[in-house]
């Protein structure tokens, strides 16, 4: 609404200088009531104030030039307070409030295993990307489909990975579109994202609508909003998260474009479970058919819900994987020495297992390539967010009063020289060396296995429950990637800068790789 308002006054040439004036006195007005309101929740929030060190200014006002610092480079701070404060905890200071961030692996793992009537998860979820308002209220207060993405949807990857590996094989060639022996620029985050979708909703819904280019804008797009529109939401005081929420919501909308391609299909499985009984003639197998069968009666069951909640599970897969995709692409196309060794594993491993689950368990190199990028790169500095729901004491000391927020400090561990050798170096193939050194190890290390000093997928039982679908897929795109095309850089240029946004870290979606079909 203010970007219409703004170009409407800016760029019409009918907009008069007063016009113009008595605008931007409302912006200003608008603004100034805003920080007002914003600065007396952050001075309530003292009340909340942890006795830790802090990183950066800490002062009533000054810890808002914090709170910016933080916002443009959290990893030099979070860098920071792990080099000072190893052994305990500190706080960084956020818009909103005091973040407290956790180093050792001792309090790593109290905060693994606290309870969710003390520590929750779902609660710092929900404040995070203001779930209430960017997926919807009925998401935001049932996440049964957490559970079926953790049980039917692991147990069913083995039998459904022909029509994954399809979907990645047809997405990169239509995408990708090379010939010959010619090197075609194509921007790499968007690319990837196409790719995933295909996949992703192969499973979740299956053909055709995995292939609709409008359905898989609109679930691009979805991804996109929510992840804007939860930072605006996060940036105001919390009695006004609500009519800013309403206001910035696209899941209205974008239910209603999503409905167009689901609502049709929806009706008639509820139809055909009616008329015939759970298992109706040519019931499909896929994530829409799981969660119709688990969805509680009432409203949950209804077409809107149903729909909304594969809109859900698009936002998680869509945008974990693409950006972790991505990283790694990047990471391959400036080092594609690295091309050779991989491609030499996955033909071996092809030849004798085919295009299958057992293959892509057997690709040692390839998942540690995948998992080195997570670890060097990743997509949050953070891990494991918690909201405190009651006041709690932490071994080192440090009391968390009910409300506090609290986080690990994955970064610095994953850069922590004690818990990986060379650690600021990438090594593409430092898990592989490491499961050949006995079969404890070989089961420690791979890309799915969570712990204390590799926290990109959180860790204990809110570990991401789609990881071994994601591990599964995204695998498969690397070894299709090196089977059937040669990568770089574009000639001259190093691997772009990523972007960092308080804990988030997003491949530069201006980014290109050059990409031919296979020459050798």
């Amino acid at each position: 609404m203010f970007a219409n308002n703004g170009t409407s006054v800016f760029t019409s040439p009918h907009a008069g200088p007063s016009l113009d004036i008595r605008d931007n006195v409302s912006y200003l007005v608008s603004g100034a009531v805003v920080l007002g309101f914003s600065a007396l929740q952050y001075l309530q929030a003292r009340k909340l104030n942890v006795d830790v060190p802090a990183v950066g200014p800490s002062g009533w006002l000054t810890s808002y030039y914090g709170a910016l610092k933080y916002i443009m480079g959290a990893r030099a701070m979070l860098q920071e307070g792990y080099e000072k404060y190893k052994t305990h905890t500190f706080k960084v200071p956020e818009p909103r409030r005091w973040l407290v961030v956790v180093n050792t692996s001792e309090l790593i793992d109290e905060v693994r295993k606290a309870p969710d009537t003390k520590l929750s998860f779902l609660e710092a979820v929900r404040d995070s990307i203001a779930s209430e308002f960017t997926m919807g209220r009925l998401v935001d207060s049932d996440t049964y489909h957490v559970a079926v993405v953790r049980t039917q949807l692991t147990r069913n990857i083995a039998a459904l990975f022909d029509g994954i590996k399809e979907e990645i094989a047809l997405g990169f060639d239509e995408g990708i579109n090379s010939s010959g022996s010619a090197w075609v620029s194509r921007p790499a985050l968007s690319t990837v994202m196409q790719v995933v979708g295909r996949a992703s909703n192969r499973v979740f819904v299956g053909l055709p609508v995995c292939r609709d280019k409008d359905y898989l804008d609109i679930n691009v797009r979805f991804t996109i909003d929510v992840i804007k529109a939860s930072h605006i939401i996060n940036l105001f005081p919390s009695f006004m998260r609500r009519p800013v929420g309403e206001l910035l919501t696209s899941v209205p909308a974008t239910t209603r474009r999503a409905l167009k391609h689901l609502g049709p299909i929806i009706e008639f499985r509820l139809r055909q479970e009616e008329e015939h009984g759970h298992d109706w003639p040519g019931k499909p197998n896929d994530t829409l058919q799981w969660l119709i069968e688990e969805a509680p009666e009432g409203e949950q069951r209804t077409v809107l819900a149903l729909t909304q909640r594969v809109l859900t599970l698009n936002f998680a897969a869509i945008h974990t994987s693409s950006m972790s995709f991505t990283h790694a692409l990047l990471h391959l196309a400036a080092r594609p020495e690295y091309i050779a060794p991989l491609r030499e594993e996955v033909e071996h491993v092809i030849q004798s297992e085919g295009w299958t689950k057992l293959a892509m368990q057997k690709m040692r190199k390839a998942d540690s390539f995948l998992k080195e990028s997570q670890r060097f790169t990743g997509i949050g500095s953070l891990s494991m967010s918690r909201k405190a729901i009651v006041g709690i004491t932490l071994s080192d000391g440090t009391f968390l009063p009910a409300g506090t927020h609290v986080a690990c400090n994955a970064f610095a561990v994953h850069n922590d020289d004690d818990n990986y050798e060379d650690a600021k170096e990438f090594r593409p193939f430092r898990f592989a060396e490491m499961r050949d050194e006995s079969a404890e190890e070989g089961t420690k290390h791979q890309f799915v296995s969570t712990s204390n000093e590799y926290l990109p997928f959180g860790h204990g039982r809110h570990a991401c429950p789609g990881r071994f679908f994601a591990a599964n897929e995204l695998k498969a795109m690397l070894a299709y990637i090196v089977l059937a095309y040669d990568i770089k850089l574009p000639e001259g240029s190093q691997r772009p800068k990523d972007i960092e946004f308080a804990q988030a870290l997003a491949p530069d979606p201006k980014a290109h790789v050059l990409f031919r079909r296979r020459q050798a």
